[in-house]
């Protein structure tokens, strides 16, 4: 980058045949300029301009040396503007890995956002909760939830999604409506395998309740389903319920009280990311940042 700097410092010489011209023009000190060019000369082991008291010239070698630099500085100010066009409108195919069921009951619209916002992304996605590897199967992204495994990935959080407490208008009529969070150790609770133990949260109190119930799986959806389908009470983030909510198939318990936040991550192996990775990663940092 040095190099090319001081080949650019020279094409301003060159073109304005004073180093003062120059100066004016870059916004660099006239002695800069002067010994700049003097160290080009010297790493290049020619001249490249006759100085007297009163003007410069290029010589021969210096002649030749300006036109190679004229095309090579055009062309990386040509790439420069470029790259910057493709980060403002990226394009190219986005490979992503979603989690399943947040990517179809959530995730979905907001896709479709940011496809508006960049015609020029192709996309493939890899719907799985499986561990994928990033670099042999060159994966862009995976969109994780929960805390990422320890690994050498560089982990972005996007979003924390607290979990809140929902049932079907035909459990509450059947089961009643609990009235403080102890009251789950009586009901029907859906849960997952792991988190038969809901840790539950208000603005002055955190109690852990023993849940049970007759259905325990690792699917968000089928979840939600059984929890419409007056199955039980289940905790999930309010987003994921957000039709059911609108369409009256499930209603809020506990209104006061949330869960432990689940925490969103975009998953990628290396900082150093393409502009399509960095927008998709911005974009649903800027969505998911606003929930909560």
């Amino acid at each position: 980058m040095e190099l090319l700097n001081d080949m650019a410092l020279f094409v301003e010489v060159a073109k304005a045949m004073s180093f003062r011209g120059a100066a004016d023009a870059t916004g660099i000190p006239n002695s800069t300029v002067s010994r700049r060019i003097s160290g080009l000369e010297k790493a290049i082991g020619l001249r490249l301009l006759n100085r007297t008291t009163r003007k410069i010239e290029l010589t021969e070698a210096g002649q030749l040396y300006y036109e190679s630099c004229k095309r090579i500085v055009e062309e990386a100010r040509l790439a420069h503007e470029q790259l910057g066009e493709m980060l403002a409108q990226p394009t190219g195919l986005l490979r992503a890995s979603l989690p399943v069921d947040f990517a179809t009951i959530f995730l979905v619209p907001l896709i479709v956002e940011f496809a508006g916002l960049y015609p020029g992304i192709n996309f493939e996605f890899d719907v799985t909760p499986r561990k994928i590897d990033l670099v042999s199967e060159r994966f862009d992204v995976a969109i994780r939830m929960g805390e990422p495994p320890d690994s050498n990935l560089i982990a972005r959080k996007l979003a924390n999604l607290p979990g809140k407490l929902y049932a079907s208008p035909g459990y509450i009529e059947r089961a009643g409506e609990p009235a403080h969070p102890s009251d789950l150790d009586q009901h029907e609770c859906i849960g997952f395998p792991q988190s038969r133990l809901w840790t539950l949260h208000s603005d002055t109190e955190t109690i852990e309740v023993a849940v049970g119930g007759r259905f325990v799986l690792n699917n968000v959806g089928m979840t939600r389903r059984l929890a419409t389908l007056d199955m039980g009470v289940i905790l999930v983030p309010e987003q994921i319920v957000a039709e059911d909510l609108a369409s009256g198939r499930l209603c809020p318990l506990l209104p006061h009280w949330r869960g432990t936040p689940v925490s969103v991550y975009a998953l990628t192996e290396t900082r150093l990311l393409p502009a399509k990775t960095q927008r998709f990663i911005e974009f649903l940092r800027e969505r998911l940042g606003q929930i909560g």
